[in-house]
């Protein structure tokens, strides 16, 4: 795999005749919509397959898998646009496999809304899926917002592990501290929230629990490590997984990495696995910055590994930018979310080139609309690699994408062309 970035005058035909690859392969590879109109600073994704099958009459993909001995989930991998056909044609040129160089667990995280085509052509990729669709009260009481059985079904049937999501967080992401500490602080609503969450894990069919914490520190440590000593007791007792999301809060002052200095070993005793990851929400009140930082977690993760060893430890891969209206003022400047996609497409409007910085390996650019200047810093294909060479090059269990639900084709195209997927049911 080759990361290109474009240069002033490049169109997708003229890089796929300099790397001598299909330019057919190439736009759908990358899903490029203005293939004849690319930004110069984006990057592009060249992708070598190991090895290809021309489709002749009467094949189907069952049959293709097993000719070449490998899984019906590795060729949807391979080749994502096929999740929505019901049939391949003669001549077509199916993707076996790629040279890859190691295995890693991906661990997804969604609402339980998201689009049907778009959970059926990500799921090959995953390993985990956590489903965001309930919340605990202060009492240890539990709000369900959606029917999640279609989507643990349909999990199920791509051999990945559902997950129940549960935090304090609203769906949209509306953080509450107080009832996050009401529970810590009371034993009983503790055990009425155990109570309560087996039932629900039972009768819907997950195969475990994912429990975020949003505000660890170390004056409050102590509860966490108590509330989660209690709960993975009793889930472990009735076979379900027990795994544990953490935002660890990283923040620079004055080029110092800063961020809680706690002692994480009673979740390493405790989870399957423990996923470091910063939620991305629609909404931002932080001032502008790269979306993920190389170098924080570098940091982070040197301190992290005296206490939780590496192949418990899940690194979050963000998939949303954001766009900041500037000079930015807390509560006053604009700040939008947006994908990738649209990233591109902002830069593109606006003739803007994306630069990239190479501390945190994030793009970002900036463009100037009605006498009013933005910054819009987003992830492409070189962030997402070198998350993945973090992984690989500390022997850690994997990646986690907050979240699935916008479709973003680089991101799985760089973990599959590198990598194979564990698959755990």
């Amino acid at each position: 795999m080759v990361i290109h970035v474009v240069q002033e005058g490049e169109t997708a035909h003229s890089i796929a005749v300099y790397y001598g690859i299909s330019e057919t392969k190439l736009i759908q590879d990358n899903e490029l919509e203005f293939p004849n109109n690319l930004v110069v600073g984006q990057s592009i994704i060249i992708a070598y397959p190991e090895q290809t099958y021309t489709v002749m009459e009467g094949d189907t993909l069952l049959d293709i898998a097993n000719y070449f001995n490998v899984s019906l989930m590795q060729l949807l991998r391979n080749n994502p646009y096929l999740s929505d056909r019901e049939y391949i044609y003669p001549g077509e040129a199916i993707v076996i496999s790629y040279n890859v160089k190691g295995r890693v667990t991906v661990h997804g995280n969604t609402n339980p809304n998201i689009d049907n085509g778009i959970l059926r052509k990500t799921l090959p990729n995953l390993t985990y899926l956590s489903i965001l669709n309930y919340t605990v009260t202060h009492r240890g009481e539990i709000i369900t917002y959606y029917d999640d059985t279609e989507i643990i079904n349909i999990t199920k049937e791509y051999g990945v592990m559902p997950l129940m999501l549960l935090t304090t967080l609203s769906i949209q992401g509306a953080a509450n501290v107080q009832v996050e500490y009401d529970l810590l602080l009371n034993q009983e609503f503790q055990q009425r929230f155990v109570d309560n969450i087996i039932p629900i894990l039972k009768t819907a069919g997950y195969y475990g629990i994912n429990v975020s914490f949003q505000y660890i520190n170390i004056s409050n440590l102590y509860l966490y490590d108590q509330f989660f000593t209690l709960l993975s007791n009793q889930l472990n007792n009735e076979n379900f997984k027990v795994f544990v999301t953490v935002n660890p809060n990283i923040k620079n002052y004055d080029n110092d990495v800063s961020f809680e200095w706690v002692d994480y070993s009673a979740f390493n005793e405790f989870a399957q696995n423990i996923i470091f990851m910063d939620y991305n929400w629609a909404t931002n009140i932080n001032p502008p910055s790269p979306i993920t930082s190389i170098y924080n977690l570098n940091v982070f993760l040197d301190y992290i590994n005296n206490f939780i060893p590496p192949e418990k430890i899940i690194i979050g891969i963000p998939t949303i930018g954001y766009d900041w209206e500037l000079p930015f003022s807390v509560g006053f400047s604009s700040v939008y979310s947006l994908t990738s996609e649209r990233a591109i497409d902002l830069a593109r409007s606006f003739n803007a080139t994306i630069q990239f910085d190479e501390k945190s390996q994030t793009p970002f650019f900036t463009y100037l609309e009605r006498n009013t200047q933005h910054i819009v810093w987003f992830i492409d294909a070189r962030s997402i690699n070198s998350l993945l060479d973090l992984v690989i090059t500390n022997n850690y269990n994997g990646s986690g994408i907050w979240n699935i639900t916008i479709y973003n084709p680089q991101l799985w195209l760089v973990i599959n062309s590198q990598y194979e997927t564990e698959k755990i049911t």
